[in-house]
């Protein structure tokens, strides 16, 4: 069924996926977010889609979670609010974080909250000169959440992060990329056709290797060098049975260029 909150479509094996609430800036409610959390594992399933990019529209890219009626109905039991991460703000992130398709963030405008650790969360990050990114949290006497507090210090360093998150200020494109927080900005016109052309090449690479390559470079992030390494030699192992490692050796023996199949 299509939902009209959110676009999505793929083609050139990039599936497209575009949050449209313009009136709440992109803001998501939990509804919102599983679907976000069920389009990011259709991705991962289907051998059609071999990148993905992740954008807003109109001026905002996200504004991060729909706090409208948060707060209301019913007595809370203790655990709720713990529950409620984990099944709503966490699982999306994790969603992005376990996706074996590469994403991209294409960050339209302002990333505030969760929707500037869902940008994060992204394996590569482009912004529009008119983004910025927020760790609006503060502002509201609120926990960061959405795994703010992991990604965040993997990414500028624990004492950057906790100025970003301490003080809650708006953290311009080209300030984002100096820490690098994105990969790089580009002007607003060019947002789409950058991301567009990024996702295209991806997409044509060899797919199962850029997942195993994902899959370490996050996992070494928690682990120790030993653990590290017999994770990488266990990647080559699966890696080398699939038909686009066989095309990368024979198209380099043959002195061609090579055609993956995402196989």
């Amino acid at each position: 069924m299509a939902d009209p909150r959110i676009h999505h479509s793929t083609s050139h094996h990039v599936t497209w996926i575009t949050l449209d609430r313009p009136d709440v800036r992109n803001a998501l409610a939990p509804g919102d977010r599983d679907r976000l959390v069920g389009l990011l594992d259709e991705a991962s399933r289907d051998p059609a889609t071999r990148a993905v990019v992740i954008t807003g529209s109109g001026g905002a890219f996200c504004a991060g979670a729909d706090l409208r009626g948060a707060s209301g109905g019913g007595e809370r039991v203790a655990g709720d609010i713990a529950r409620t991460l984990r099944e709503g703000a966490q699982r999306l992130i994790t969603g992005v974080l376990d996706c074996e398709k590469p994403v991209i963030a294409a960050v339209n405008g302002t990333a505030a909250g969760l929707g500037a650790h869902l940008a994060l969360a992204c394996d590569l990050v482009l912004a529009a000169e008119s983004a910025a990114f927020i760790e609006v949290f503060v502002r509201r006497g609120l926990v960061p959440d959405g795994g703010g507090a992991y990604l965040l210090p993997r990414l500028v360093g624990p004492q950057r992060a906790k100025e970003l998150m301490f003080f809650g200020d708006a953290l311009a494109a080209a300030d984002a990329e100096r820490l690098g927080l994105v990969n790089r900005v580009v002007a607003d016109a060019d947002l789409e056709k950058t991301a567009r052309a990024w996702a295209e090449r991806l997409a044509s690479g060899p797919t199962r290797a850029l997942a195993l390559t994902k899959q370490l470079v996050n996992a070494s992030l928690e682990s120790g060098r030993a653990a590290a390494l017999a994770a990488e030699a266990a990647a080559q192992e699966i890696n080398m049975g699939t038909r686009d490692a066989r095309e990368g050796v024979a198209s380099f023996l043959e002195r061609r260029s090579p055609t993956f199949e995402g196989r």
